[in-house]
């Protein structure tokens, strides 16, 4: 099982808004003790998404899907979710009544009468029309829900694009559901920033230090330095505990072998 990110919208491979998703989702995970595993980017590509979904759900992976989920034409994701699983789209009992609360507030907030029958109101409840089966997802800043669908051990998980609702939904669902994997695997990192050094040169000492050491991984992060900082490479241990710290002292004697400066992260 792995933990995925699948974030959608043409507008964010365009460049005309600015993902959050990706950083938020990694300090939602971070503070469970989780990690993520991987994610995808997508546009508005009804044909894309829908093979996306397939592939995904063919696994047992968590998988949070953002944008997509409303009902204007540029919004495919709740029809190639339910086009991925083979089921039909249908309206969910509990979002057809948090829908219709969201409308009547609104009216009333306006000083109008909310017309549920109106044919705009009628449209709103596409956005609670989700695959057959599937569970709601609650939204606490405008009622609006999103979706979720089970499959082996894992899951897909469907919220707004919106940062302001999709971030507490995905809360939700961490807490709701997965609270059993929380801090589940132990994890460690300890590295060193490595002055005037080449990766080249340094990758024999990463080699011999995984091999020695199975339950790490060393990483290698060089930056071409600025006015304010030299060239660098962050080089350091990450895994187990009971291995990072005898990994990260056969680095450092290594280092020294070379005669390379360095120093704590």
């Amino acid at each position: 099982m792995a933990i995925g990110l699948i974030i959608i919208g043409d507008e964010i491979l365009s460049g005309k808004r600015i993902d959050k998703h990706f950083s938020k989702a990694v300090e939602l995970l971070s503070a469970r003790g989780m990690q993520l595993g991987w994610a995808e980017y997508l546009g508005d590509d009804p044909a894309r998404i829908t093979a996306a979904l397939k592939r995904t759900m063919d696994s047992d992976d968590i998988v949070f899907s953002f944008g997509g989920i409303g009902a204007t034409p540029d919004d495919h994701t709740r029809q190639c979710a339910a086009a991925a699983m083979g089921v039909p789209l249908a309206l969910h009992p509990e979002a057809r009544i948090l829908i219709e609360q969201r409308i009547v507030e609104m009216a009333a907030a306006s000083g109008q009468d909310p017309r549920l029958d109106a044919p705009e109101n009628q449209h709103r409840l596409k956005m609670g029309e989700f695959p057959q089966g599937a569970d709601i997802i609650p939204n606490p800043y405008n009622k609006i829900p999103g979706f979720s669908v089970r499959h082996g051990a894992g899951g897909h998980h469907f919220v707004p694009g919106f940062p302001v609702m999709a971030h507490p939904m995905v809360e939700w669902v961490l807490d709701t559901l997965y609270p059993h994997l929380f801090h589940q695997v132990a994890w460690q990192e300890k590295s060193v920033y490595v002055y005037e050094s080449m990766e080249s040169t340094l990758t024999p000492l990463m080699e011999a230090v995984e091999a020695a050491f199975p339950s790490v991984k060393v990483f290698s992060l060089p930056s071409v330095g600025d006015a304010q900082t030299r060239r660098h490479i962050e080089l350091g241990v990450k895994g187990d505990p009971a291995q990072v710290a005898p990994a990260f002292e056969q680095l450092l004697l290594g280092l020294d072998g070379f005669r390379a400066e360095y120093k704590p992260v």
